[in-house]
């Protein structure tokens, strides 16, 4: 018996063992993957700059070391449609292993990189290239640790189950932050600037062993074989690739990628932008924004936990569409409230901003997932996913630098995050559910 507004058949025979399993290793996945993508924003924001682009002029530099941040997520569409391929063709399993081990070798390659000054243009190079790799990974683990997720979920509770996955960015960002402070507090500033700022990412050994666990331990879902199946008796009707199925009919995949623009630019403009504004423009301790940071998301886990279980009670566009909306509002309260230089403030400011973050990503995954069918949802949701980082976080807190730096002011920077939630609003409402899901999470 199944549930109306549920997938039926495939789903119910996945044992409770099993769903512990893979919630446990998902949501580390996740973690250390997000940790790896994340600690990068913040060694742009502290020390990246003057090592990898020393140019006489701290904006200059600045705009540089962010600009190689956006890079990161240049590569995330092409993770996307490579492990997208794999994952709706071979499994979300092996396309989950593939995206970690590539983010392993990636980031503790950083931790070893030489610098401009030993090396020359050749560092700032390199640097690009690892991390184009960590984009790519970031990319393509996406899809693989959400589906394992949610299409091995009950059916009433498939979008409290795909946003746990989402925890990992919470843990990845905690840990990072914790390890930065951690170095920060135990070595001067010279030896943070020579040496101590490589620890975070040489840390990055970690994904081997999760890894492990992945190949060992884990089992595609029932969704993906049943999907397979299926497909194994249409004989060459599909073009063979998920990817060009996708992109033939690019419509659905741009609105999904509108309707998640809001989301990425809010939370990478808090965890990156706001912290760079907070130290540099008004000489806030760097050890007090990277604790607020830090703080801020124990309420996007909240958010985005919370407000996933709601959306298996009331639909997912009524919680998201909550979320754009107050998140669009929230900006022209986010850097009035930081510049009172108050702890107080500054924590519910950045706190407030990232819980309406979470009203977003936890229905979203789900929303994300169920608007393309399951021979194709691990590209189509990837692709979506990443197109709307590349064009919203990618690019956040550089357009946050180039707009204060051009209009004097963050009213600037809250109109353009309060755009973004405009655009949402409109894309959500033409998005269209897979036919063959149910109609009752709308």
């Amino acid at each position: 018996m199944t549930v109306q507004g549920s997938i039926p058949a495939a789903t119910e025979v996945v044992a409770r063992p099993r769903r512990g399993r893979v919630l446990l290793a998902t949501v580390a996945a996740q973690s250390i993957e997000y940790y790896d993508f994340l600690i990068y924003g913040t060694a742009a924001s502290l020390v990246l700059n003057t090592l990898f682009f020393p140019s006489g002029n701290t904006l200059t530099s600045t705009l540089a070391s962010f600009a190689t941040f956006a890079v990161g997520f240049a590569g995330r569409p092409i993770g996307a449609a490579v492990f997208g391929h794999i994952g709706d063709k071979f499994g979300r399993k092996p396309a989950l292993l593939a995206a970690m081990l590539l983010m392993a070798v990636s980031s503790t390659l950083i931790g070893l990189l030489p610098t401009y000054e030993t090396v020359g243009v050749g560092a700032p190079v390199i640097l690009v290239i690892l991390r184009v790799a960590q984009g790519i990974s970031v990319g393509g683990q996406f899809g693989g640790a959400t589906l394992l997720a949610l299409e091995g979920a009950p059916p009433d509770r498939r979008g409290l189950f795909g946003s746990l996955p989402q925890l990992g960015v919470v843990v990845g960002m905690i840990s990072g932050t914790l390890v930065f402070l951690l170095v920060s507090h135990t070595t001067t500033a010279a030896q943070f600037s020579a040496w101590g700022w490589r620890l975070p990412f040489l840390l990055s050994v970690v994904m081997f062993p999760v890894a492990y666990f992945v190949h060992r331990f884990l089992e595609d879902t029932p969704e993906f074989h049943r999907a397979t199946e299926k497909l194994s008796t249409l004989k060459g009707s599909a073009p063979r690739s998920s990817v060009l199925q996708v992109l033939r009919r690019p419509r659905q995949l741009l609105l999904v990628a509108f309707t998640f623009l809001p989301a990425t630019i809010a939370f990478y403009g808090i965890v990156t932008g706001v912290l760079h504004y907070a130290t540099e423009d008004l000489e806030i301790p760097k050890d007090m924004m990277l604790t607020v940071v830090m703080l801020s998301m124990v309420a996007f886990a909240a958010g985005t936990t919370g407000f996933a279980w709601l959306s298996d009670l009331v639909g997912r566009r009524k919680v998201y569409a909550a979320g754009s909306a107050f998140s669009g509002a929230w900006a022209f309260a986010l850097f009035p409230l930081l510049e009172t230089r108050s702890f107080p403030l500054i924590i519910l400011a950045v706190s407030v901003g990232q819980l309406a973050v979470g009203a977003m990503f936890g229905p979203g995954t789900a929303l994300m997932a169920e608007a393309f069918p399951a021979r194709v949802r691990y590209s189509g949701s990837s692709l979506g996913n990443q197109l709307a980082n590349i064009l919203g976080a990618g690019l956040a807190p550089f357009i946050m630098v180039a707009l204060t730096a051009a209009t004097h002011t963050t009213v600037s920077v809250s109109i353009y995050m309060a755009a973004s939630s405009v655009v949402s609003l409109v894309a959500l409402p033409l998005v269209r559910r897979a036919k063959e899901e149910a109609t009752r999470q709308d």
